[in-house]
């Protein structure tokens, strides 16, 4: 919060494969075939997509740009419905500030800060097209209702897995159980490249063949573009044969430059190796974490369903009422443990206001951010002294704003001896 050093600070990086980047730096230092060839991409787009459990895998520039162009790949027209969430980075909806379409912001389930299925199904009209949603912090939301749901009505699920590499569900990835999927590899996240990096998933050959156009800067066309037969000029060689007939095609849309590049894909394949070892130091840090909150009443961990994994991209928890939650944040911040809040509601953020969108809207969401929870850290480069006294500053703060030691458990009543020793004795 403050400017200055930290004794456990935020996570500027999410990973922990520095030998296999290095490695991997050093090969391409010395190669001389150009790096631009796309074997390293190809490479890594498969190991992505067999990570994830997809069909496809797509690789971008960032996590931004992934979902810019799925949000383009939906096909959004004038007067179209977009459902969201509102508990997000300001990337997963900023997309849809190009497109003159309807957003409803659906409210979170309080436990976990992803959209509530309850609170689903009264936004959807005849004129949903589309779902946008995150696992937030790594916290799978509930897709087998929520995609129930959108089955039901034809409505395109999106999900924005920024937070959600390494996580499960019900025994899948997250980027497989939707339509359509965005992944970031920016900074801290769990799979994190050094600069930016961005992936879409999906299943449908024909959405990946639309991507893959949209990522260069070639057409997206509805028609394959083959040349007929004496379409070259005679005299040039293939390749520098641009004639009109070369091009035909109906397009919907000029693509763009945001193919990754073949050296950051290569290292994107060395994350690859250490995505499980990353995820399980964060969840052993989380599960430290949540022992220590268990001792409080008036704080309680971000919960995931029993049948999921979370991944702990943020480590997430609420306090009763806004006054402790301050106060943890500031005894925290004197103890020199660095907290983040995040993400302030989408809806009430200048752009979506203008748009008619008002506090009240999301209680939940607004409840969550203005009153109760906050973000430790919780990330794989933080060294084992570091983790220890994140442990116990966290003890210590609440402790402090306990009053004292919290009461210890009291231990449960002795079973009541038989009817025929009670007689006796």
């Amino acid at each position: 919060m403050l400017d200055r050093s930290y004794v456990v600070p935020w996570g500027k990086r999410g990973s922990i494969s520095a030998g296999a980047e290095a490695a991997v730096l050093t090969e391409l230092a010395r190669d001389t075939a150009p790096l631009p060839t796309g074997s390293r991409r190809e490479a890594f787009e498969r190991s992505f997509a067999n990570t994830v459990g997809s069909r496809h895998a797509i690789s971008v520039t960032s996590g931004t740009v992934a979902l810019h162009l799925a949000v383009r790949l939906l096909g959004l027209a004038p007067g179209d419905e977009v459902i969201a969430t509102p508990q997000t980075h300001r990337a997963t909806v900023q997309p849809l500030c190009d497109h003159d379409v309807r957003v409803r912001f659906c409210d979170i389930d309080p436990a976990t800060l992803n959209i509530d299925p309850a609170a689903l199904e009264a936004l959807i009209t005849p004129r949903t097209r589309a779902l946008l949603l995150v696992h937030y912090g790594g916290c799978p939301a509930e897709m087998d209702t929520i995609m129930a749901l959108a089955r039901r009505h034809g409505v395109v699920v999106l999900e924005d897995c920024a937070h959600a590499l390494g996580a499960r569900y019900r025994g899948r990835s997250p980027g497989s159980l939707a339509d359509l999927a965005t992944f970031s590899l920016r900074n801290a996240k769990n799979g994190a490249l050094p600069g930016e990096g961005g992936v879409i998933t999906c299943d449908r050959d024909d959405w990946a063949e639309r991507l893959r156009l949209l990522r260069t800067a070639d057409r997206d066309t509805r028609i394959v573009r083959t040349p007929p037969a004496g379409a070259a000029r005679p005299g040039l060689l293939p390749w520098t044969a641009h004639t009109e007939p070369l091009h035909r095609g109906s397009p919907r849309r000029p693509g763009s430059d945001a193919t990754m590049p073949d050296a950051v894909a290569a290292l994107g394949q060395a994350q690859l190796t250490g995505l499980r070892a990353a995820v399980d130091r964060r969840r052993a840090l989380a599960a430290r974490l949540n022992e220590v909150l268990t001792r409080y009443p008036f704080i309680t961990p971000q919960s995931a369903p029993a049948h999921s994994e979370h991944a702990y991209h943020l480590y997430t928890c609420f306090a009763d009422r806004q006054e402790l939650r301050d106060q943890l944040v500031l005894a925290l911040d004197r103890r020199g443990v660095e907290i983040q809040l995040r993400y302030f509601p989408q809806h009430l953020l200048p752009q979506w206001r203008h748009r008619g969108h008002l506090r009240g809207e999301c209680p939940a969401a607004e409840r969550s951010w203005f009153d109760q929870h906050l973000n430790l850290p919780c990330h794989p480069l933080l060294t084992p002294p570091q983790e220890t006294y994140l442990v116990e500053a966290l003890d210590a703060s609440l402790t402090e704003l306990n009053g004292g030691p919290p009461s210890p458990t009291p231990a449960p009543a002795p079973a009541p001896l038989p009817a025929t020793a009670c007689g006796r004795y």
